[in-house]
């Protein structure tokens, strides 16, 4: 029986506190079953006796439930822990909920079945109704994957959100997105260490995220990001140290097979899939108040695409962010950035709905 593989980036010393919530034998949409699944989590606040305070946070590619905390959640700011009651959800595959890396048996690492972002937001939707009593959401908000899953959440689950902010994402991907997130794949795939998924550390596969920590340095910070020098304000001394010792440092760090998991489940991601390919009839089920924000630089989902979307959904706003960091600002590297977020989530969170 295989084993698990221990790596130290997913441990509560590194991304918690975090709890756990199973799912039991998780019946995948492509058909896979996810064996002995759990959902990993962390709550911030407490839930009102009334229990309409609850924000759900769905993670982003790569990303956990501590990266939202640090980036985004504190007294006074929009998401403020003494008024909601928060919930950073990870999606399935992320490292710390199930995973290649933390799958037993012969169903984890390379023999990972196929996970969607359905998959994510049913599993969410448990865990939301069946563990915590609640009925419906104040708010579902999320950047790039997470945006994913706030769009799938509004369209599956309409009377459940009453508001929704997806931050730098759409609710179909598109077919230029669908390519760049193929060559993050490969980067991975075309290492010989990787091994079909079946090496024995994610060390063994260095070079090969080393490659996709590259491609990230190309297309997840602007033309402006490099030319203004912004990276000196994060604290590095060059291009080469800022790629280094933050980008390649991070992914170098994190599983390959988990990567892959997200990557193929992010090129996936299509609300359309609930109305038989009708983007505009999918995106019409939605009920919540809804601010579609893209970032001016961002490179994988610009604001055009962002906006052909946003006019297909009923009482929702258009609201751009702009800074010139591109699509990874949303991990917190810009705090102009975080003040545009806050100042418009206060906005849609004042709205009566």
């Amino acid at each position: 029986m295989q084993a698990m593989m221990n790596n130290p980036f997913y441990s509560q010393e590194m991304q918690g506190p975090f709890q756990s919530y199973p799912l039991g034998d998780w019946i995948l949409e492509e058909g896979g079953t996810l064996r002995g699944a759990t959902l990993a989590y962390a709550t911030h606040g407490k839930l009102n006796k009334a229990r309409d305070n609850a924000i759900l946070i769905p993670s982003w590619f790569s990303g956990t439930s501590k990266v939202f905390e640090q980036a985004y959640i504190a007294k006074g700011r929009a998401l403020d822990p003494s008024r909601y009651f928060i919930i950073c959800v990870n999606q399935l595959g992320n490292g710390l909920s199930s995973s290649p890396h933390n799958t037993p048996g012969n169903g984890g690492r390379g023999n990972f079945p196929r996970i969607r972002i359905g998959d994510d937001v049913r599993a969410q939707h448990k865990l939301i109704t069946e563990h915590f009593g609640i009925s419906y959401l104040a708010l579902v908000v999320g950047g790039s994957m997470g945006a994913q899953q706030t769009y799938e959440w509004a369209v599956r689950y309409p009377a459940m959100v009453r508001r929704a902010a997806p931050i730098a994402g759409t609710a179909q991907n598109t077919p230029h997105d669908f390519l760049y997130t193929e060559s993050l794949i490969d980067a991975i795939k075309s290492d010989p260490g990787f091994k079909n998924g079946w090496y024995d550390s994610h060390t063994e596969v260095r070079e090969g995220l080393a490659r996709h920590a590259l491609l990230w340095a190309v297309m997840g910070l602007s033309t402006a990001f490099y030319k203004q020098e912004f990276w000196r304000q994060l604290g590095f001394s060059s291009v080469d140290d800022f790629r280094t010792n933050l980008l390649e440092a991070v992914f170098t760090a994190m599983d390959p097979n988990n990567l892959l998991c997200q990557a193929w489940k992010w090129q996936h991601g299509d609300v359309a899939r609930h109305t038989g390919g009708d983007l505009k009839k999918a995106l019409g089920r939605i009920t919540a108040k809804t601010f579609v924000m893209p970032i001016d630089e961002d490179m994988f989902f610009p604001p055009r695409d962002c906006r052909h979307e946003q006019k297909m959904i009923k009482s929702s706003e258009f609201r751009v962010l702009n800074s010139i960091c591109g699509h990874l600002v949303v991990t917190g590297l810009d705090p102009d950035f975080l003040q545009q977020v806050d100042q418009h989530l206060k906005e849609l969170l004042a709205i009566p709905v």
